[in-house]
C-alpha cells in the first residue's frame, strides 16, 4: 500500500532550495518562527555530498528544524523520515529526528513520542544517515508510535550538545513505506496499526473501531496479544483472529460476519465464554437469528444464566435460534439440587399465591413445590421477600389453609428464568448431554411459541424441559427425543419427568421418550400430540405402569393422534383446580384419541391404557372421541383398556355427552370397549319385557343412556311362533347400575334384535 499513489496524498515536503519560509526553527506550527532570512541558515546550492542543502549554525541548546506543511497521519499507514547530514566545523553537535504530533484542531495530541534515537556526529565531513519511522501501531522498527489520535505532523530534526558548530543537511524525506509491514494488495487490516496495544490492560476499543471502518469489508486482523476493550465493539468486517480480546459482561462483542461459536471462543480464549458472548450477540445483534455452534460440544460445569450474559435486559420477543452443538455435563457441585421447606398459608381467592411464607428470602424461583394438595409439576414464579409471598405457576387442587411446603429447586443447563418475557426462543439440532448431573432446559415465566426441533435430551438428572410459569404458551418440541437417566430404575421408583406445561396451544411431534415417570405433564388446552412414541416399562413381572402423559385441565380440546403408547397410560385429571367440585360449567371433555397405537408388556390385568381421575364430585365426560385405535398386550391379557381412578371421587355418569368409543381395535383384552355399542340379544322365552345387558360395553363403566336403534336379526315370534310386527319402546338406564335397557313389546315376545346402545344422552 502507497497512499502517495492510491489516495494522492502528499507526504513530502519541498526541497530547501524551495526557499526557507517552509522551514521553521519551533515546531512547524501556525505562527512560528521560520529560517527565511534567519543568520545561522543559508542555501548552499551547490556540495559535493548533497547538491544544494542548508547549512545550519547551532546557536541554541536544541536547535529545531521542522517542516511547516502539515503531513498527514492516517490509521494504519507508516511513514520513514530519512535525513543526510554532516559536521562542517567547530563544536560537533548530535542529532536526532524529531517531531510534532497534532490532533483535531491543530492541538498537539500529549503522550506521544516525538524524537528517534540520538546520534552523535564524530568527525567533520562524514555524511550521516538518520532514519525514524513513524505510524499509528506498536510494531517492530516503528520508532515513533502515535496511535489514532494524531491527525498530522510537523517533521524535521534536532541538534543538540554545545553550540558553535556548523552542519549542513540534505533535503529531508517522507515516504510511505506501509508496505513494509503489510502485503502491497493486502486483503486485510491489523488492529495494531490503528493503535491497538494488545497488553491486556491499554484500552483498545478505539483502535478495533478504527480498524473496521478503515477495512470496508477486508478481514480485520486481530493479531497475537490481549486486548482490552472496555466498550462495545461490532465488527461489520471479517475478522481474523490471532489474539484474545476481555470485556467487561455488560459489553458485547458482535462479529456480524463470523458469527458462530467457533469465533467467539477463539475471541475469548475459552469455550464457554465464547459462548456467553455469542448469546448476547444474538440477542443484541440486529443482522442474526441463528447462532451456530458449530458442532462444538461444550463443557457445562454450572448452570447458564442466559439473562445474565445478556445482561441488558428482560424481555424479548423476536425470534432468535441456536443450533448445532451439544451441552455436556460435567460432575460439579454447582448442579446441587436445592431445597426449602417453609410454612405458607393458601387461599382459593388468590389461588397463585402462597401467603405469609416463612422463609421466604430462601426460596428460589423456578422451585418445584411439593405438599399435601399440590398437584404435579407446580413451580414458583416468583417470591416477595418484602410481602411474604410466593407466586405459583399453577392452583392447588386441595390446600385451603396452613402447611408446611418443600421447594426443591432443581438445576438446569440452560436456564431462561431471570427472563420476564422470553417470546419466539427456538433450539434446533442441539443435544442436551446431561449424563444424570443436570437437568436440561427450564423456560422463562411468561412468553410464546418456545421451540425445540431435532433435539436430544440425554439423561437428565430430574426434568429435560420446565415450564415455571406461562414461558410455554404455543411451545413447539418436534423430533426430538428424550432419553432418561432412570433406565434401569422400576416405573414405580422413576421421579425424573421429560416436560410439563402449564399454558395452551401446545405442538407436541414426532418425538420419542424413553423410561421417564412421565413423557409429560400438560396443563392448558388446544394441544396437538401428534406422531410421538413414548414407552415406560420395565422387567418386572406384572409391573405397575405410570402416566406416560398427563392432562390437568377438563376442558382440554385436544387432539392425540397417531402416537404409539407404549407401557403407560394417558391420564385426564383436575388436579391443578383451586375447586375441584364440578357444580356447574364444564366438565371433562374436548378429548380427541384418534390413530393411536396402545401396547403394553407384562402387565396385570388391572392396568388401563386411559384413565380419568377427578378430583372432586360431579364431574362427567361431555366430549370424547377414542376411535381408530389398536389396544394390544404382549405376555399380559389386560381385562379393559379405561378406567375411572376413584381415589378422590367417581364420574357423574348420568351427564355424559358426546362420548364416542368406537372402531378400536382390541387384542389380547378381556373385554372391549365401545359406545355406540351395538349388542346382539336373543330372547328364548317370550316375554313382554326383554332386559338387555350393555355394562360390560359401556366406558368407564357408565350407564346406558340411549338407544339409537333396534334391528330384528330374523323373524319375532309370539308363544305359538305368530309373527310379531309391532316395535318395543325402550327403558334405559335400568338394573342396580343403571346399566341395562328394557325393550317393552306389546305382546309376548321371543328372537334376536341387534340394539345400538349408547353410554351418553341425545344431543
Amino acid at each position: 500500500m502507497n497512499k502517495a499513489i492510491t489516495d494522492g496524498l502528499v507526504f513530502m515536503p519541498p526541497p530547501f532550495s524551495a526557499g526557507l519560509i517552509n522551514w521553521s526553527s519551533g515546531d512547524g506550527t501556525v505562527g512560528s518562527a521560520s529560517y527565511q532570512g534567519s543568520a545561522n541558515a543559508a542555501l548552499v546550492p551547490a556540495d559535493q555530498d548533497f547538491s544544494d542543502c542548508l547549512e545550519l549554525l547551532k546557536t541554541a541548546s536544541t536547535q529545531k528544524l521542522r517542516y511547516f506543511g502539515q503531513t498527514p497521519m492516517l490509521p494504519g499507514c507508516y511513514l520513514r523520515i530519512t535525513v543526510r547530514i554532516k559536521a562542517v566545523s567547530g563544536v560537533l553537535p548530535s542529532v536526532r529526528i524529531a517531531a510534532w504530533a497534532g490532533g483535531a484542531g491543530d492541538v498537539a495530541v500529549p503522550g506521544v513520542p516525538t524524537t528517534g534515537a540520538s546520534v552523535a556526529l564524530t568527525s567533520y565531513g562524514q555524511v550521516v544517515t538518520l532514519t525514524a519511522i513513524v505510524g499509528s501501531g506498536s510494531r517492530t522498527g516503528v520508532d515513533l508510535v502515535w496511535g489514532t489520535a494524531p491527525l498530522s505532523g510537523h517533521f524535521g530534526i534536532d541538534l543538540t550538545g554545545g553550540n558553535g558548530g556548523v552542519v549542513r543537511i540534505d533535503d529531508i524525506e517522507i515516504e510511505d513505506v506501509t508496505s513494509v509491514f503489510q502485503r502491497v494488495m493486502m486483503d486485510w487490516v491489523d488492529v495494531r496499526d490503528y493503535g491497538a496495544i494488545g497488553n491486556g490492560i491499554a484500552d483498545d476499543t478505539l483502535a478495533f473501531q478504527a480498524a473496521d471502518a478503515a477495512a470496508a469489508g477486508r478481514t480485520v486482523l486481530i493479531s497475537k496479544g490481549t486486548y482490552n476493550l472496555a466498550d462495545h465493539v461490532t465488527f461489520t468486517s471479517p475478522v481474523r483472529l490471532e489474539g484474545t480480546v476481555t470485556m467487561p459482561v455488560d459489553k458485547r462483542l458482535i462479529l456480524s460476519k463470523n458469527y458462530d461459536l467457533a469465533s467467539y471462543a477463539l475471541a475469548f480464549g475459552d469455550e464457554m465464554t465464547g459462548f456467553k458472548k455469542g448469546v448476547q450477540a444474538l440477542f443484541n445483534g440486529a443482522d442474526h437469528v441463528t447462532f451456530d455452534l458449530c458442532g462444538r460440544r461444550l463443557e457445562v460445569d454450572a448452570p447458564i444464566d442466559i439473562q445474565g450474559a445478556i445482561d441488558n435486559f428482560t424481555t424479548f420477543s423476536n425470534r432468535r435460534t441456536i443450533r448445532n452443538g451439544q451441552f455436556n455435563a460435567v460432575a460439579s457441585a454447582n448442579w446441587a439440587t436445592a431445597s426449602v421447606t417453609s410454612a405458607a398459608t393458601y387461599a382459593t381467592a388468590a389461588n397463585l399465591t402462597l401467603t405469609g411464607v416463612t422463609n421466604v428470602a430462601n426460596i428460589l424461583p423456578g422451585s418445584l413445590i411439593t405438599g399435601s394438595g399440590v398437584g404435579r409439576e407446580v413451580y414458583v414464579q416468583a417470591t416477595n421477600v418484602g410481602a411474604g409471598t410466593v407466586t405459583i405457576s399453577r392452583p392447588l387442587v386441595d390446600a385451603v389453609g396452613t402447611q408446611v411446603f418443600t421447594f426443591t429447586r432443581f438445576r438446569y443447563m440452560l436456564d431462561f428464568s431471570a427472563f420476564s418475557r422470553l417470546d419466539r426462543m427456538e433450539f434446533n439440532d442441539v443435544e442436551f448431554l446431561c449424563n444424570g448431573e443436570a437437568s436440561g432446559i427450564m423456560l422463562a415465566p411468561s412468553g410464546n411459541t418456545f421451540r425445540v426441533a431435532d433435539c436430544v435430551f440425554n439423561r437428565p438428572k430430574d426434568r429435560a424441559i420446565t415450564s415455571m410459569g406461562d414461558g410455554c404458551q404455543g411451545m413447539f418440541i418436534d423430533r426430538t427425543q428424550f432419553l432418561s437417566n432412570e433406565q434401569g430404575v422400576n416405573v414405580v421408583g422413576r421421579t425424573s419427568i421429560a416436560f410439563n406445561v402449564n399454558a395452551n396451544d401446545v405442538k407436541l411431534r414426532d418425538n420419542r421418550a424413553v423410561r421417564f415417570k412421565h413423557f409429560g405433564v400438560m396443563n392448558g388446552s388446544g394441544h396437538i400430540i401428534l406422531g410421538n412414541h413414548w414407552f415406560q416399562g420395565d422387567d418386572e413381572p406384572a409391573g405397575v405402569r405410570q402416566a406416560g402423559l398427563v392432562l390437568t385441565s377438563t376442558n382440554v380440546s385436544t387432539t392425540i393422534s397417531g402416537n404409539y403408547v407404549d407401557n403407560s397410560f394417558i391420564e385426564w385429571t383436575n388436579e391443578h383446580d383451586e375447586t375441584p367440585d364440578n357444580a356447574s360449567g364444564f366438565s371433562f371433555g374436548g378429548l380427541n384419541i384418534v390413530g393411536n397405537i396402545f401396547i403394553a408388556s407384562g402387565v396385570g390385568t388391572f392396568f388401563r391404557w386411559l384413565v380419568i381421575t377427578p378430583r372432586g364430585p360431579g364431574h362427567f365426560v361431555q366430549g370424547l372421541n377414542v376411535t381408530g385405535n389398536s389396544f394390544r398386550p404382549f405376555n399380559a391379557v389386560v381385562d379393559r383398556v379405561e378406567a375411572v381412578d376413584t381415589t378422590f371421587a367417581t364420574l357423574d355418569y348420568g351427564r355424559f355427552k358426546n362420548v364416542v368409543f368406537q372402531n378400536n381395535s382390541f387384542n389380547g383384552i378381556t373385554q372391549m370397549t365401545t359406545s355406540p355399542a351395538m349388542i346382539e340379544h336373543q330372547q328364548n322365552t317370550a316375554a313382554t319385557t326383554w332386559t338387555v345387558g350393555a355394562g360390560p360395553w359401556m366406558p368407564f363403566g357408565s350407564r346406558a343412556r340411549n338407544v339409537q336403534a333396534i334391528v330384528a336379526d330374523g323373524v319375532i315370534n309370539g308363544p305359538g311362533s305368530e309373527i310379531r310386527t309391532d316395535m318395543p319402546w325402550v327403558r334405559t338406564e335400568q338394573g342396580a347400575l343403571s346399566q341395562d335397557v328394557q325393550l317393552n313389546w306389546a305382546a309376548t315376545s321371543r328372537g334376536t334384535v341387534q340394539v345400538t346402545v349408547r353410554c351418553d344422552a341425545p344431543t
